[in-house]
């Protein structure tokens, strides 16, 4: 067999690059005295080479390997600098130094890669934040839901809405790799963990809308989180009454060859046992993940990025009380549970990453990844019910004992529910830098096959007062008890479907980036386009091939003023091509006519930094306004969305999202959020109506301090207030009919640090922390003021008047938990 143009070509790619000299690299950034980048530095080497810095104060240079060289650093305004370094082969030095003024000079304001995302919209959260702040469900996800215009009503769950988008709206990515999440998770508590380590966390950037072309097709927002290459050997270790997690990074000697993996396990016992509902609870929830890299030469790196996760839910309830009403008129429901719930989640996640630097200014990058779960979610669970009216004499013996019955009944609950998909892509991305004229274009292509084999059977048979609840359609006439009623019998709710589908998808996206002058003021635009052509194919279904165009753009301008201003104006159509669970209607049956939701997206931002206190600060504002068509009503119930699959809607959202942040305390950083949001749908032109992710207003505070007496105590603080969503009505109910809202959502999560050994805080050699870089032991309060947050409804009905009573499903209530953390 001969070998084609690619084999040949990736052959050539490897052989030559073992035949590069033994060099190593010295790169970095040259700053002055105000931290800003300096442009033409003079960058000389004892060996006769060298270079100079571009416009963004960025330099590198390739020197010989296992000799001492002398590199010498000259600028006609700035002192020079001499530095001697002596570097293994393949090793990369990161280089950043200062230089002094000796003459007084006004330079030209340019945009560093930090300026670079706050120009783009992007928020960056530091890594060792996200590790630190407390919460039910501590990471990254944990973090950004303390951000304005991101929400979650559920503390158990990592999901998140963005500016009224529903948990699928979302992008993630991984070191620029997609993730993706399970597709059967219908509660909080049975997520387990999110996809992403913390342990293992570089930076996170966030952005919440009027992203660039670049990101995919997603309507809400962009998580784009990014792993660490390890340097050195080194490792953490974070243990809890929670679970617990050990990571472990290593180099080669060469630094050609660095790894970095985690493990974690967790255990929801200690939240869900806190909750009114009396079980017998058995999660396990464990990941192993790993992130390799080797360095060929310095124009060609391969990375590997890999995730096993074995998640099992056992759950068999018992009993649960639930008290409400008034102190006048109190109910309660009283519920015994027969049976049991096993769900299986079992996720595999490979993908490798290849890096090829053509030059300083082209770079080449080829992904390739696959995703596979098996899924199962298995339930047989009898709740027999009794809803009376409660003993509220003080004094009695039968104080809050269930006295008078008002309601009587049981309902049983089935499902077999089985998945196993299998997501494949084939990537390659682009960047030629311009670096005279401040220019980029970025380009990617990539191609998806997704094959999902699905079998959906769920039945409710619903018991109230010794009468088989019909299901809720208007076919039925049904006024139980008071009338008998002779049809056959039925269940409350059915569904059962099987779907073999298969859907192909090329994408792919170019765009342009100029950084420039207008007069004094630095100007900053982006133009791009993607496209999206998806074909659904599959078991009884006619194929069916669509394509979408979406161009967008921004512009940000920072104004020679007194003030540090940044204005920024980003929009453009943004597509959402349906995947699996969009093309799945209420009834299982896949829909392949399904078109892509579509957003016309407009967010105007400013950013304003100031010095307050003498420690810096900085206000972010953004208005943002979206116009949706095309759109695939759901509901939602928990966390389980359920698409209609028929495109027959129309929706807006507007909103304001404010957030201030800074050194409120020194040395810390804290912020306060504030977010303001309106949504709304219109189905079958019925008219507007609350969308399920309508969270009006939200607030939010981050905080961060320590004892000034012992700077070794720290405080973190974690608050949220978000006003009640739709939801609170039954799943069947007609939402034009049942707009139900729920209570507003309040919650405040503490956590104390004793830190034991930090940078500044050492031991000498011999001293049992000594082996430590890291290391401080926590206590942590979740839910501090023991407020009962409602996810959903049960609806009963009262046998008496025919009502039908909401009862709260609450959330988990005050928690305690210890912890420990250190890192050698």
């Amino acid at each position: 067999m001969k070998p084609t143009r690619c084999t040949l070509f990736v052959c050539f790619l490897l052989f030559a690059s073992f035949l590069v000299a033994q060099t190593g690299t010295v790169r970095g950034v040259i700053l002055d005295g105000n931290n800003q980048p300096i442009d033409a530095v003079n960058i000389k080497t004892s060996v006769g080479t060298g270079t100079q810095t571009n416009k963004n104060g960025f330099y590198k240079i390739v020197i010989p390997s296992d000799e001492k060289v002398t590199l010498t650093f000259t600028h006609i305004a700035h002192k020079t600098i001499t530095v001697t370094v002596q570097l293994k082969n393949g090793e990369d030095y990161e280089f950043y130094p200062v230089m002094s003024t000796t003459a007084e000079q006004i330079g030209a304001v340019v945009i560093d890669s930090r300026k670079r995302k706050t120009v783009e919209g992007i928020t960056t959260l530091s890594a060792e934040t996200v590790r630190l702040i407390p919460g039910a469900n501590p990471g990254v996800e944990n973090l950004i839901m303390s951000l304005p215009g991101v929400s979650n009503n559920n503390e158990l769950s990592t999901q998140y809405s963005v500016r009224g988008g529903n948990y699928d709206e979302n992008l993630v990515y991984v070191n620029e790799i997609e993730v993706y999440r399970p597709f059967l998770i219908r509660s909080g508590q049975q997520e387990g963990l999110s996809f992403v380590n913390t342990d293992m966390v570089q930076n996170v950037d966030f952005s919440a809308g009027g992203f660039q072309a670049k990101f995919g097709d997603k309507l809400s927002s962009v998580l784009d989180i990014t792993y660490r290459r390890p340097v050195s050997f080194g490792g953490r270790v974070n243990l809890s009454l929670l679970g617990g997690s050990a990571s472990i990074e290593t180099s080669s000697n060469d630094s050609k060859f660095s790894t970095i993996s985690g493990i974690r396990f967790r255990d929801n016992s200690l939240l869900v046992n806190s909750r009114q509902t009396e079980t017998n609870f058995r999660p396990r929830f464990t990941d192993f993940q790993t992130y390799l890299t080797y360095k060929f030469s310095d124009k060609f790196h391969l990375n590997f990025l890999g995730n096993i996760s074995l998640n099992d839910y056992d759950y068999e309830p018992l009993t649960r009380q639930t008290n409400f009403g008034t102190l006048q008129d109190p109910i309660a429901l009283l519920i015994f549970y027969q049976g049991r719930e096993e769900d299986r989640y079992r996720t595999y996640f490979g993908a490798l990453k290849a890096n090829y630097f053509l030059n300083d200014d082209v770079t080449l990058k080829f992904i390739a990844s696959t995703y596979h779960t098996t899924e199962q979610e298995h339930f047989d669970i009898l709740a027999q019910y009794r809803l009376g009216e409660v003993n509220s004499n003080i004094g009695d013996e039968n104080l809050g004992e269930v006295e008078f019955s008002e309601g009587i009944g049981s309902q049983l609950n089935h499902g077999r529910n089985d998945l196993d998909a299998l997501i494949v892509n084939v990537e390659h991305k682009g960047t030629y830098e311009i670096e005279n004229d401040e220019n980029q274009i970025d380009w990617g292509i990539k191609y998806t096959h997704e094959d999902i084999r699905d079998r959906l059977i769920e039945w409710e048979v619903i018991d109230s007062a010794g009468f088989s609840i019909r299901p809720p359609f208007p076919e039925f006439s049904n006024n139980q008890p008071y009338e008998a009623f002779e049809g056959p019998l039925a269940p409350f709710q059915s569904i059962r479907a099987r779907n073999n589908t298969q859907i192909d998808r090329v994408s792919g996206y170019v765009q342009w980036s100029k950084q420039s002058k207008l007069g004094k003021h630095e100007l900053y635009t982006n133009v791009g386009v993607r496209a999206h052509s998806w074909t659904v194919n599959g078991d009884g279904i006619q194929s069916k091939t669509q394509a979408v165009v979406s161009p967008r753009a921004q512009i940000a301008i920072k104004p020679d003023w007194e003030q540090d201003m940044l204005f920024r104006l980003s929009g453009g159509f943004y597509h959402q091509p349906p995947f699996y669970r969009e093309l799945r209607a209420f009834d299982g049956v896949v829909n392949p006519n399904v078109k892509a939701q579509q957003s016309i997206h407009v967010v105007l931002g400013n950013d304003y930094s100031f010095k307050l206190w003498k420690r810096p600060f900085k206000l972010t504002t953004e208005a943002y306004y979206k116009n949706l068509s095309n759109v695939n009503a759901y509901t939602l119930e928990n966390v389980r969305i359920r698409y209609r699959a028929d495109n027959n809607a129309e929706a807006f959202a507007y909103g304001l999202d404010m957030r201030l942040n800074g050194e409120f305390v020194p040395g810390t950083e804290s912020w306060v959020s504030f977010g303001y949001l309106r949504t709304e749908e219109n189905i079958n032109n019925r008219g507007f109506i609350r969308r399920p992710t309508d969270q009006r207003m939200k607030f939010a505070v981050l905080f961060q301090d320590y004892m000034r007496k012992i700077p070794n105590l720290k405080l973190y603080l974690n608050l949220t207030y978000n006003t009640g969503l739709p939801g609170g009505s039954p799943s069947y109910a007609d939402p034009y009919l049942f707009q139900s809202e729920l209570p507003d959502y309040k919650r405040v999560d503490v956590g104390f640090s004793y830190v034991l050994v930090d940078k500044d805080k050492q031991f000498n050699k011999g001293h049992w922390l000594s082996s430590f870089k890291d290391a401080s032991i926590g206590f942590e309060i979740f839910n501090v003021f023991d407020t009962f947050n409602t996810i959903t409804n049960t609806w009963v009905r009262d046998v008496y008047t025919k009502r039908q009573f909401g009862i709260p499903n609450f959330l988990t209530g005050r928690v305690f938990n210890v912890k420990m953390n250190v890192r050698f």
